[in-house]
């Protein structure tokens, strides 16, 4: 006898004029797609959908609940709905790589901020005439007024600008209705908001995703309870292990807090809290995603090669040789892994469509 409950893969599925509707089951939408009813797509954040051909039988939408999980090098981003789990992303922040590196990773924001003025004040010194009086040196005029006091700095707002723009292109092919993000605190009745950079992130982030979903916050403190109720596991080992165990978990967690909640009750004879409501989590497709390391601010290396040459370094190809929108196929310890990056996001997903 077939198992009743046996969970299964939940597919995207986008109308013919491109509006998003309730997902499918895989088996589904393989028919579907064998039979001509719909196209086998790919979004630009890696998650794979099909496009009916023809109208579909209803528009009716069911609740879906996406959440993130903030770390500083890395965030969760869940998609559940009261049924299945949808997708589980894992963001690879660029503000601030992940490197066993003492210094600061070049590739990060934070280091080439921090090598683009180690070049800039190079080049100003061997532009100044030391021999000449000071007043006559040719010093750099002030061009227009740069010192405008912004309070998010480059490696931050690159953090948030992303997140941002991976729940922008999911609107597109997963119709979720509300966005339940984690509140660490920050603010205190002393100081108010925005006592540090990250906090101040995290209110600019809310403010621009809130004009295209209801955006909910949950207090920290109940990821834990909400993570063992869900019977889910988390790594606080090392948490920049590509694996769904490290921030996936909690930000599913945090997605189920929108079906179930640990409310008080009062009878006549006890009281105390329960959990409401129910939520199933199942298989889902887990997507490491990262800004493609791509040079586009140097002109050439810094070092000289032999006979005075400088390397040329720049464009849209990585270090590895691949270019923007290369696609590449690998297996690693027993599992299909594809990767293929666009000119946003490089993209690495462990599940076959």
């Amino acid at each position: 006898m077939k198992n009743q409950n046996r969970q299964v893969t939940r597919v995207p599925v986008v109308s013919p004029d491109n509006k998003p509707l309730m997902p499918t089951t895989g088996a589904r939408a393989r028919k579907w797609i064998e039979s001509g009813k719909a196209i086998p797509k790919r979004s630009v954040i890696g998650i794979f959908y099909v496009q009916l051909n023809s109208e579909p039988s209803g528009h009716e939408l069911q609740d879906i609940a996406a959440s993130t999980d903030r770390g500083k090098c890395f965030t969760g981003i869940a998609f559940q709905s009261k049924l299945a789990t949808i997708a589980v992303i894992h963001a690879v922040l660029p503000g601030f790589y992940k490197s066993k590196k003492k210094k600061k990773d070049r590739q990060s924001i934070t280091g080439k901020m921090a090598k683009r003025k180690e070049l800039r004040r190079s080049r100003r010194g061997r532009r100044i005439d030391r021999t000449k009086p000071f007043k006559i040196r040719n010093h750099r005029q002030k061009k227009f007024n740069n010192r405008r006091g912004s309070k998010l700095p480059p490696s931050v707002r690159a953090n948030r600008l992303m997140e941002l723009r991976i729940l922008q292109e999911a609107i597109k092919i997963i119709p979720y209705c509300t966005l339940r993000d984690e509140d660490c605190g920050g603010d205190t009745q002393k100081n108010g908001c925005g006592i540090s950079p990250l906090t101040v992130g995290q209110e600019w982030f809310r403010k621009e995703i809130s004009k295209i979903v209801l955006v909910v916050l949950v207090d920290s403190r109940n990821t834990e309870g909400l993570r063992n109720q869900l019977g889910l596991i988390k790594d606080k080992s090392d948490k920049s292990k590509q694996t769904i165990e490290t921030h996936g978990n909690d930000a599913i967690a945090l997605a189920a807090n929108h079906f179930i909640q640990y409310v008080p009750f009062q009878t006549a004879n006890t009281h105390g809290y329960h959990w409401v409501g129910m939520c199933k989590v199942t298989p889902t497709p887990f997507i490491v995603m990262t800004r493609p390391k791509l040079f586009r601010r140097k002109l050439h290396q810094e070092e000289y090669q032999k006979g005075g040459i400088l390397k040329r370094l720049g464009g849209t190809i990585t270090p590895f040789g691949f270019r923007s929108g290369d696609y590449v196929r690998t297996t690693q310890k027993g599992k299909n892994i594809r990767l293929f990056s666009t000119c946003y996001f490089s993209i690495t997903s462990t599940e076959e469509p």
